[in-house]
């Protein structure tokens, strides 16, 4: 994305028509009223730009995420090769599935494809599907088969180790720790 740097310092972007400095001017205009909005207003104003609501109250992020896309619409936004990696950056994090609208230039918010991550992210840090975990504990032998959906044991499916190890020790443990997954730090 094109940038300028306005009076104050801050980024804004220049505009792709017959008159760049007129739209730079007018980009740099429209960012500064946006600072000048009430949370409610900003919340408003990102539904214009993204299509959608909003659950943050926060002044600067709806700021900073309404100024970006104004300046994206403007300018074009990211490249293809950009977009691809950031892709592939999300498939391969431990990321929060959400949905979210991508708009391109000139497009209404309505005719924009919704880009959903579907499934459980796996914790990179849990055992492998399949996986038996055995501990014995006060003479007890906890066996514990990993699930896709969770951790089974004495035929019920808790969603983490630490459900586990409380519903077996009647007391709150981390998981790792309590089926030996993980070594406890040294103080």
């Amino acid at each position: 994305m094109n940038r300028e740097t306005t009076t104050s310092g801050g980024p804004a972007a220049v505009g792709g028509s017959a008159s760049p400095a007129r739209d730079g001017e007018s980009m740099i205009a429209r960012i500064a009223a946006l600072r000048r909005l009430t949370v409610g207003e900003l919340r408003e104003e990102y539904l214009k730009a993204f299509g959608e609501e909003t659950k943050s109250r926060n002044k600067d992020w709806l700021f900073r995420q309404i100024a970006w896309q104004l300046q994206a619409l403007a300018e074009g936004g990211l490249s293809e090769r950009a977009r691809q990696r950031a892709a592939e950056l999300a498939r391969e994090s431990d990321v929060r599935p959400r949905s979210r609208q991508l708009l391109t230039p000139g497009q209404p918010a309505s005719a924009a494809p919704r880009i959903v991550t579907v499934g459980p992210v796996r914790d990179a840090k849990a055992p492998l599907l399949g996986a038996v975990l055995v501990r014995d504990y006060k003479g007890q032998n906890v066996v514990v088969r990993v699930l896709e959906d969770g951790f089974e044991w004495d035929g019920r499916v808790f969603g983490s180790l630490s459900a586990v190890a409380k519903a077996v020790t009647g007391a709150h443990w981390n998981g790792h720790l309590f089926f030996g997954l993980r070594k406890a730090k040294s103080a």
